[in-house]
């Protein structure tokens, strides 16, 4: 028995398989393994293999390399998910998805099952899985582990998932038809119009599966130990209580910066980056309009084609991210000569946090918006799908550090410039800067030794070690 009580507890991590899910689960290995955890870090194969292939590895990339070298006890693997590397998983999503419900879950168990009976010096006893996956509470359940819930999206968006039940009663799952009402019920959640919920809630149709991997994903996410939530408890305050009062729940965020304060380097880009710091140093301050649509959805070439007349028509310095020029007006990239730079990827921190860059045009994922507020830079934003517009309304309408790019109509060209010219250079300008610095303080603040962030991390850790040892003190009085 006292074998049991002094042995290291060991985390196995297991991130969706999506760049916006992988950062905030590598930094939070990181960061577990950095109090005293061992952790298996579980990578997909493919995402292995992009990974090996972005970082131009001909041979196995274990991306937690620096971090064993610096001390901390990270084991990876990896596991296959189902399919095969040659499979196209973007194209053929909803096949994907539904492969990924049906038959990952088997693979899942069969790995974690050979982990936890494996001769260790640590023996697992959590399992921390993205809260999307359809099967992490019934696993942990069979294996004996504690369930660690990572949720990569804001609490607001968590909570609405967390009453789908609500929405149906009320008529507004589907609310496609119902009109801009105003959805006032949900525990926490401040008076949301139906338009600035989510997409798979606005039209379930369009995409099956996005609804059927939520819907299942929040069943399993109610019999979680612990959740985790990648925000900060200042900007949510009102909506992670009322989360706590269902289950323990804990702002953590924003992740994205974690290991940053470990010092440990960890390889989390599955693309290669390019370099624009020596394009940005040669920009004044503030001048350089940084444009992003993520790494899943791409707009389409109508879109592309207005934006690129909107940013002639601003005269804007621009960093502009896209995987394919094809669609770009013709002679667009000889007009804009030195004043804009096209890369296909690139580190979004390492721009958005350079002095030249004065405004980021953003789809308004969750990543991209924290990396934004953080450093201080303003928005215009463009929601495509996902959480994406529910996010917008927090950005714009509540914490109002943005301004929106075309509320709901048709992209042009006169528009983006117009937009632009409001963001970077209006009036308007002064107040949304002066209001995005005090929101950079509230989460550079949540960091700080006593910020409620690194407290409540703190307090999470003490919970989930006093879980263990309440479980194990069971198991020895069973015996």
């Amino acid at each position: 028995m006292g074998e049991i009580n002094h042995s290291k507890p060991h985390a196995i991590l297991l991130a969706y398989p999506f760049q916006g899910h992988i950062t905030p689960m590598v930094n939070l290995a990181v960061n577990l393994a950095s109090r005293g955890f061992t952790i298996t870090y579980v990578q997909l194969e493919f995402i292995h293999h992009t990974l090996s292939k972005g970082h131009d590895r001909a041979g196995d990339v274990d991306v937690f390399v620096e971090a064993r070298k610096s001390g901390l006890d990270i084991r990876y693997t990896t596991m296959s998910d189902g399919f095969s590397l040659e499979f196209d998983r973007k194209l053929n999503m909803s096949e994907y998805w539904e492969g990924m419900i049906r038959d990952f879950p088997a693979l899942v168990d069969e790995l974690i099952g050979s982990i936890t009976t494996s001769d260790s010096s640590a023996t697992a006893s959590i399992l921390v899985a993205d809260t999307l996956y359809s099967w992490p509470a019934a696993i942990a359940k069979k294996h004996n582990l504690v369930h660690v819930s990572l949720w990569t999206e804001p609490a607001t968006v968590f909570a609405i998932d967390y009453h789908l039940d609500l929405l149906r009663e009320n008529g507004h799952l589907p609310c496609s038809g119902n009109g801009d009402n105003c959805i006032n019920y949900i525990p926490g959640v401040k008076s949301i119009s139906s338009k600035d919920l989510m997409s798979y809630i606005q039209a379930p149709d369009v995409v099956p599966v996005l609804m059927k991997i939520v819907a299942k994903a929040f069943e399993q996410v109610k019999n979680a130990d612990f959740i985790l939530c990648n925000t900060v408890q200042e900007l949510e305050a009102e909506c992670l209580s009322a989360l706590n009062l269902k289950q323990p729940t804990y702002a953590i965020g924003p992740m994205n910066f974690f290991s940053d304060f470990t010092n440990t380097v960890v390889e989390k880009s599955l693309w290669p980056e390019s370099d624009c710091t020596h394009w940005l140093s040669s920009k004044p301050p503030a001048s350089v309009l940084y444009i992003s649509f993520g790494s899943i959805v791409q707009i389409n070439k109508q879109e592309i084609v207005e934006i690129a007349h909107g940013l002639l028509l601003s005269q804007v310095n621009f960093i502009w991210i896209l995987r394919s020029t094809d669609a770009l007006p013709a002679g667009f990239q000889d007009d804009v000569k030195d004043g804009g730079l096209i890369v296909p990827w690139c580190n979004q921190n390492a721009v958005l946090s350079s002095p030249a860059v004065g405004g980021f045009l953003t789809h308004c994922g969750w990543n991209s918006v924290l990396e934004s507020m953080w450093s201080g830079v303003p928005m215009i934003c463009y929601p495509l799908y996902v959480d994406q517009p529910t996010n917008r309304k927090l950005v714009v309408d509540d914490w109002k550090v943005g301004i929106d790019l075309c509320d709901g109509g048709r992209v042009t060209s006169e528009g983006v410039a117009s937009k632009i010219n409001i963001l970077m250079r209006g009036k308007s300008s002064i107040v949304l800067r002066e209001q995005i610095k005090k929101v950079s303080r509230i989460m550079r603040n949540a960091f700080e030794t006593d910020g409620s962030s690194q407290r409540t991390f703190d307090q999470f850790v003490d919970d989930l070690r006093g879980r263990l040892y309440a479980r194990r003190e069971d198991i020895g009085s069973n015996n």
